[in-house]
């Protein structure tokens, strides 16, 4: 029998999703959390990966099982879990869907600050930038959906099947006083660090280091890049993932606490 589990978790303990050896990642925390619980190995298959640091505010695994659990799965894996992982709804599925390859759209957030607050630290990016171009930036994002070729984003290209990805929303928000941003994003899949090297290069184009012109350029992979530098982790959320059988509302509660905000006091840009 197959189950999907909802999550969330704060990446900032973490080095990203994926099972690993080289340092504690989501994955292997909540495969052993599960094997204490049912007294046996498991694997767990993610919807996708997040990068060290990187957060998800909605996230989903399936995990197969030959008896259903004849306990209360979803307090006694919470109670197990360590804090920064958290699981909203377990879902007994018919058939084997998976949660990976059957997701159909992904949706990111990417929070900054532009002036420092140590309680923001670790769940949204510091760009110290007192006077960024607001209307450019607007401008280069609404530029995104009108490609799909994204290999002059990507830290890899050549190890991707496909470089090919149809962005379906692109747009700026901001919070009232103006001075934290919200770039979201969503798209059918995501490339390695995409988003991230992304606003890298939106946040370029409003401080002026990068035209408008040299930004559609590489979207229509006319030049490429000199340099990628992807934007800092912390400020980077999956958000949501929605599957043609399964389109859960993300728990906004969850982004909310750690941004003092609500969907709501986010203004476009």
């Amino acid at each position: 029998m197959r189950y999907f589990f909802h999550i969330g978790y704060n990446g900032t303990n973490y080095r990203g999703w994926q099972r690993h050896p080289y340092g504690v990642n989501v994955q292997q925390t909540i495969e052993n959390s599960l094997k204490q619980i049912l007294k046996h190995p498991v694997a767990i298959v993610g919807c996708g990966r997040t990068d060290a640091q990187v957060h998800a505010s909605q996230f989903f695994f399936h995990l197969d099982v030959e008896e259903p659990w004849e306990f209360d799965m979803l307090f006694r894996l919470n109670k197990v879990l360590p804090p920064d992982i958290a699981v909203f709804d377990i879902i007994p599925m018919e058939g084997l869907p998976h949660a990976r390859f059957d997701a159909t759209s992904r949706s990111y957030d990417y929070f900054i600050h532009t002036y420092k607050d140590p309680f923001l630290n670790d769940v949204s990016s510091l760009y110290l930038f007192r006077h960024l171009d607001l209307d450019a930036m607007k401008a280069a994002a609404a530029l995104l959906p009108l490609y799909s070729d994204y290999r002059f984003f990507c830290i890899t290209p050549a190890e991707q099947d496909s470089t090919i990805c149809h962005i379906t929303e692109a747009r700026w928000l901001a919070d009232r006083n103006g001075d934290r941003l919200r770039f979201r994003i969503s798209a059918n899949r995501f490339l390695g660090r995409m988003i991230r090297i992304v606003v890298g290069k939106l946040l370029q184009v409003g401080t002026g280091a990068l035209s408008l012109d040299e930004f559609e350029s590489y979207l229509a992979t006319e030049n490429a890049p000199k340099a990628l530098t992807p934007a800092y982790p912390q400020g980077l959320y999956l958000s949501k993932v929605t599957y043609t059988y399964l389109d859960l509302p993300p728990r906004s509660s969850f982004s909310a606490i750690l941004h003092n905000q609500t969907d709501a006091d986010w203004l476009a840009v």
